[in-house]
């Protein structure tokens, strides 16, 4: 049986990154996966992701957001590819509520540069946008998307190229530790290493049903609309978008093939059981919510559908990851939950979790996302 210094179990956004690091840091690895990377059944495909920097969702993600943002371009500039565009973010909603007052939240406590504007301001400055009243807008110059395939792709050739190993079309059927080593099951045959990483997606609850953390995996789909106007084309300036309404959390990038724009309910989602067996279809009531949105909001964009594809959220309890040192398994480190927000990280966990199996300190505060964490099970 081959010994390894270390395998990766999931080889998806941060897998593939944790791979690359490891890799780079001349460590004998093997990636285990079941689909190749850049696969669409799971959670990191469907063209683009939105990066940040002044995150509603809590000021303690900014320090990691700084990181990876620099390991983006450190990426980009090794494989000489563009992964990250630089479209601006808009962001809106009631002034109290959860994303404007988040958002400056963070802006505050990191210095971070935005810009407050009304609703009048936002509308007349992005022309396609139609604001109510009683939102307010906080534009965020530096952020935009991330190809996501190619950014999952990029990291694991990039390691495959500094001489790790990746087996794909291997299902891992469960993992266990010994007294110096870690043994991963699968169907072809058991791998041992000295250490494990676990970065499973949407198989997080069977692979880390352990850690004591319950996580919920929900369906979630990807809309692609007509939209023949320049206004709404990155080349028009036309940024990414995140919106909190009466109907729920939307989210949208600009129009990068000048035919369609994509748009998104980040709120609700179905529970699925298994992810092999997910059902891809089309659901009305989903649907509908979104085209809702686009009639208030983005009045402009018609309600032809162009396109659809499904994905995962992998729900904690308060919907902030699960991230560090397995708690009765020193040699196994993980990073989980990322409950639909996650993948602009992936870079940062992934170093961060190379670093933690080679003895290293990322030097970063990763407390918060300690599955012990209090809080994480609300009232």
């Amino acid at each position: 049986m081959d010994s390894y210094d270390c395998i990766v179990a999931g080889v998806g956004g941060a897998g593939s990154s944790a791979l690359m690091h490891l890799a780079a840091r001349g460590c004998k690895v093997l990636g285990l996966d079941r689909f190749t990377p850049g696969h669409d059944r799971g959670s990191s495909h469907g063209d683009t992701r939105i990066i940040r920097m002044a995150y509603f969702e809590h000021p303690d993600y900014v320090p990691l957001l700084k990181r990876a943002h620099h390991l983006w371009g450190q990426l980009e500039e090794a494989r000489g590819e563009k992964l990250r565009f630089e479209t601006g973010l808009l962001q809106a909603g009631p002034a109290a509520g959860f994303i404007v007052e988040g958002v400056l939240r963070s802006a505050r406590e990191h210095s971070l540069e935005v810009e407050e504007l009304g609703a009048a301001e936002a509308a007349g400055r992005f022309n396609g946008f139609a604001l109510g009243d009683s939102m307010e807008a906080v534009y965020e110059k530096g952020a935009g998307y991330l190809l996501v395939e190619n950014c999952v792709r990029a990291h694991a050739e990039e390691a495959v190229r500094q001489g790790a190993q990746l087996e794909t079309g291997v299902s891992i059927l469960g993992w266990s530790e010994q007294e110096n080593r870690v043994t991963v099951e699968t169907d072809r045959g058991s791998f041992q290493a000295a250490n494990l990483v676990i970065t499973p997606g949407a198989w997080a609850p069977e692979l880390l049903q352990t850690v004591g953390v319950p996580l919920e995996v929900r369906r979630k789909h990807l809309y692609w609309f007509r939209c023949p106007g320049e206004q709404y084309r990155d080349s028009s300036g036309f940024p990414s978008f995140v919106f909190e309404t009466p109907g729920g959390f939307f989210y949208g990038f600009p129009s990068i093939d000048g035919e369609s724009i994509k748009v998104a309910r980040h709120c609700g989602g179905q529970q699925v059981a298994d992810p092999l067996e997910i059902c891809r279809e089309l659901e009305e009531e989903d649907l509908a919510s979104v085209r809702d949105f686009l009639g208030n909001y983005l009045p402009g964009v018609e309600e032809e559908l162009t396109r659809h594809e499904v994905c995962f959220y992998t729900c904690t309890p308060d919907e902030h990851f699960i991230f560090g040192r397995h708690p009765g398994c020193e040699r196994v480190v993980f990073a989980a939950g990322l409950s639909g927000h996650g993948f602009k990280f992936t870079s940062v966990l992934g170093e961060m979790l190379a670093c933690m199996c080679s003895g290293e300190d990322h030097g970063l505060p990763v407390g918060f996302l300690d599955a012990g964490r209090e809080g994480l099970f609300p009232a």
